[in-house]
């Protein structure tokens, strides 16, 4: 007769994680394949290894794929309009400079619709953490392209393949003056994860993108296999290169060598602290420091 297997009663240990995400809300809506999933996990484990007060930690999402992310991070989480997620998550760090704020959405959102306040935040040196998921078109609503689709990439509105050259964000963030640039793929989760921890402790603009698999229809419509595939090709192509020159770091290619590492990480004086200066110069013993400014 086959001895009875015992059955242990030890409750299993909590991931370190999972107080962190809204677990009654799974299974999630992303695709079989989809890395933003991925994403967010390395992002749940930088705020437990930072340390970083969970209560104080704010994330802000646009419309999108990623924008989905606000709906399962047991955090408080603004979930806004198209594009406006930067706008939003500014007035929100102004009102509250204790917060620490982090805008968490799709190239869609952040850089078609949204690009306008993208470039202006991180010319002003507003003091955010932006997490950029880079899948290479529109995935929620059909596969368009956008504009950090490759040259001659196929989309719902490229159907003889896109003619238009995309963004180089690391470089646009760049010359746009933002204090922290890193740009992973969801492969990486190590490097990502500690990157997403280093840009949370910057007191400046802070942005990283993060390239993943979109496999139901950027993967599926360019004939580039599934989503296992495009992460061996992710290993396989990718080359971590720190302080490279971020004029050098474009992906205008469906294929090809990626580029990928912490490319800026310079101190200039955050937006809050220049218009507390610039108050004080101005207005002299007349001004009084909003109380919820005071740190």
């Amino acid at each position: 007769m086959k001895k009875e297997e015992s059955i242990s009663l030890e409750p299993r240990p909590q991931n370190p994680i999972e107080s962190l995400i809204r677990v009654e809300r799974l299974p999630h809506m992303w695709c079989p394949g989809c890395g933003i999933g991925i994403s967010m996990g390395a992002f749940t484990r930088a705020v437990v290894e930072s340390g970083i007060d969970q209560n104080s930690l704010s994330v802000v999402s646009g419309i999108g794929c990623t924008g989905r992310v606000a709906g399962y991070l047991r955090l408080d989480t603004f979930h806004v309009t198209h594009g406006r997620a930067v706008p939003f998550a500014t007035g929100l760090k102004l009102g509250n400079p204790k917060l620490k704020v982090v805008v968490y959405s799709g190239d869609g959102d952040l850089m078609a619709i949204g690009g306008n306040h993208l470039i202006h935040a991180a010319r002003r040196n507003v003091p955010l953490t932006v997490i950029l998921i880079n899948n290479f078109n529109y995935g929620m609503t059909g596969g368009q392209f956008g504009p950090t689709t490759p040259m001659e990439a196929f989309g719902a509105t490229a159907p003889y393949g896109n003619y238009e050259y995309p963004f180089n964000l690391p470089y646009l963030m760049d010359v746009c003056g933002a204090a922290y640039i890193a740009r992973w793929t969801v492969y990486h989760v190590r490097q990502l994860t500690r990157s997403i921890t280093e840009a949370m402790s910057k007191d400046g603009f802070s942005f990283i993108e993060v390239i993943t698999p979109c496999p139901e229809l950027y993967l599926r419509r360019n004939r580039l296999g599934d989503a296992l595939k495009e992460m061996i090709y992710l290993k396989e192509n990718s080359r971590i290169q720190n302080g490279a020159e971020t004029r050098t770091v474009a992906i205008e290619k469906i294929r090809g060598e990626i580029i990928i590492g912490k490319f800026v990480d310079r101190e200039r004086p955050g937006y809050i602290q220049s218009l507390d200066g610039h108050l004080q110069k101005v207005l002299g013993a007349r001004y009084q420091r909003p109380p919820f400014w005071e740190k």
